[in-house]
């Protein structure tokens, strides 16, 4: 009656309000729970707690919201699964406020949903959209950490749209988030860009080219490797072995001795290592602007990698680490079932193992963190496997809360990309691809042909650049993936485009109509309203279930799902030529939520939306 569903939903906004993750499923899962603890004696072996009965939705072919799979149970009660599902219909039915009827079928137990139950669960995720938990845990998350010697390139594109995503993921679930990275500014490939620079490069500049700062000091790094492959081929016609002419071509030899000589404080390789750095800073800067990235934290290899060495001296001191004949010091891991470990060269310089003791250490010291993720291609699964285990034998506690957030390689249909050898898709020119691509889309759709020229611009750049971080997130961060520029940006299907499209379409509905929200407190909802009730109250879980796997996938697949939905709801319920004032408010509150959820989802991939298109 009406009394008896206004004290429900009373109760019911207080369940939400303090447990607002939770969605319908997720409440018919803990009564079903309850139910069976409460009413099945079972030995120890067979603990209730230890059974969990699949809650799905209901077949279309039959009565019903969700269905319960009661066959775990069939083994442990020795009773037909007919049985067990009329015993749990009634429980259900009697023992909760939101089953009004059920049906079994072939030991399959269908429940219908009360109508209240669905306009509450409804009123109270829109009430809670903006709520966000608080789990009083700091969480650093490490993406980009490019090299000072080139550009950032396709690769660096997925590390820094997952790194972002991952971030703003986990600051919706409630956690305190600090993004960082750290720029790989010293060694042996930085003085190979310097060294090619002071041999080849005639005093020109970014600025007496034209040419970004990046891309500038990136040309010089092919300009060695050409040099040092040409120097490599002489040494072999003069009679010398592979592995020697490559040890001893002039140019590698010099930029080593240029790397001793940065070590040692040489002045004039430290005024030009700050110059050409300084020329990639503002490069990188101006990429990560339009990438919608940023951080909160820099932190700079240059800074640490002296702490790494101190590190190592604490290790000799305790034995932890030994020093070989030729003085360079290992880390003996054959315990742990891996090998050896170089940490300091036998002429005493860094390798990049050490640095990143030194900065992990660094990290833990100057930040109040519980966990520390790096967001680094599984080519380095190895490396990590070793640092973690290396801080640990150190004595470092916290290297129990290390992970390593390892993402599959980006390829394209031409096959691998090689920085040395200048094969690679440059970030700056794949984000201007995209925005040329959109651009030529949608003229061919004539989709903004009613949009100022300001408005049309700015739509495709959201679009282009929406269109490749959804193909980019929407594929398990493990996963290899195959980019195509071409079909990340089709207005059909799983991309970001045809997200963006019904965002922008639900955006026109609520402008056309007026809209105002209001609270409907009495409406009978059909089954698409339904459906799209469900997905909506699972927002809030998936977002938790992607913070917990660190999986933006879950996030962008969700959306697309709930797009879908959205569109059959749409295309099934009129709303502007609906005459009944009641149904009309209600399918334009729905439409409201849909499109806040869909925005709020894509902010969480760092995907923006238009109102128009």
């Amino acid at each position: 009656n009406r009394n008896h569903s206004s004290e429900w939903f009373f109760y019911f906004r207080i369940f939400v309000i303090q447990n607002f993750k939770m969605n319908i499923k997720d409440l018919i899962q803990d009564k079903l729970q309850e139910i069976i603890q409460t009413n099945y004696q079972l030995d120890d072996q067979n603990d209730p707690k230890k059974v969990t009965l699949e809650v799905q939705k209901t077949n279309p072919d039959h009565e019903g919201d969700f269905t319960i799979v009661t066959f775990p149970l069939v083994k442990i009660l020795k009773k037909s699964p007919d049985v067990i599902a009329m015993e749990l219909g009634d429980a259900l039915s009697t023992q909760s406020d939101f089953v009004e009827s059920y049906n079994v079928v072939k030991g399959f137990l269908n429940l219908k949903i009360k109508n209240s139950f669905f306009l509450n669960n409804f009123n109270s995720v829109k009430d809670n959209f903006d709520k966000v938990p608080e789990k009083n845990e700091t969480v650093m998350v490490e993406y980009s950490s490019p090299n000072t010697n080139k550009p950032l390139h396709l690769g660096h594109i997925r590390n820094n749209l997952l790194g972002f995503s991952v971030a703003q993921i986990l600051k919706q679930d409630g956690y305190n988030v600090i993004k960082t990275q750290i720029i790989n500014d010293r060694g042996i490939h930085i003085c190979k860009s310097m060294l090619a620079w002071e041999k080849f490069g005639n005093g020109e500049t970014p600025k007496s080219t034209n040419t970004k700062g990046d891309k500038f000091v990136g040309n010089y790094y092919v300009e060695f490797d050409k040099n040092y492959k040409s120097q490599i081929a002489d040494l072999i016609a003069n009679g010398q072995t592979e592995d020697e002419a490559k040890k001893n071509a002039a140019i590698i030899q010099e930029a080593q001795q240029m790397l001793l000589n940065w070590e040692k404080g040489d002045e004039k390789v430290r005024n030009l290592w700050n110059e050409m750095n300084s020329w990639v800073y503002e490069g990188f800067g101006e990429t990560y602007k339009r990438l919608g990235v940023d951080f909160d934290q820099v932190q700079y290899e240059s800074n640490t990698y002296i702490l790494g060495k101190d590190l190592i001296q604490e290790g000799l001191i305790k034995g932890i680490l030994f020093r070989k004949d030729d003085g360079s010091v290992w880390c003996d891991l054959t315990d742990e079932g891996l090998d050896q470990k170089l940490l300091l060269r036998s002429d005493g310089t860094s390798v990049y193992m050490t640095q990143d003791l030194g900065t992990a250490v660094q990290r833990f010291k100057d930040n109040d963190i519980q966990k520390l993720i790096y967001t680094v291609g599984n080519e380095q699964d190895y490396h990590f496997d070793v640092l973690f285990k290396i801080l640990k034998k150190l004595g470092y506690n916290w290297a129990e809360n290390l992970y390593h957030l390892s993402y599959g390689m980006v390829e394209l249909p031409e096959g691998k990309m090689k920085s040395r050898e200048g094969t690679v898709v440059d970030a700056d020119d794949l984000m201007q691809e995209m925005y040329e691509t959109a651009k030529e889309k949608a003229q061919e759709l004539g989709k903004l042909e009613n949009l100022s020229d300001s408005e049309k611009e700015k739509s495709y750049e959201t679009v282009g650049l929406g269109a490749l971080k959804y193909f980019m997130l929407k594929v398990d961060p493990k996963k290899k993936m195959l980019f195509n520029p071409k079909e990340s940006i089709d207005f059909n299907g799983n991309t970001g485009p045809f997200i963006q499209y019904t965002y922008a379409r639900i955006q026109s509905l609520l402008s056309k109509a007026e809209y105002k929200e209001q609270t409907v407190s009495e409406y009978a909802m059909n089954d698409s309203e339904k459906e799209l009730v469900m997905n909506l109250s699972n927002f809030k879980e998936v977002v938790s279930k992607a913070a917990e796997t660190l999986s933006p996938a879950l996030v962008a697949n969700y959306v697309y799902d709930l797009v879908k939905s959205y569109n059959s709801f749409y295309q099934n319920n009129p709303i502007l030529n609906q005459d009944n004032e009641n149904t009309k408010q209600f399918r334009l509150e729905l439409s409201s939520l849909t499109g806040k959820t869909i925005k709020k989802g894509l902010s969480l991939l760092g995907i923006g939306t238009v109102d128009r298109m």
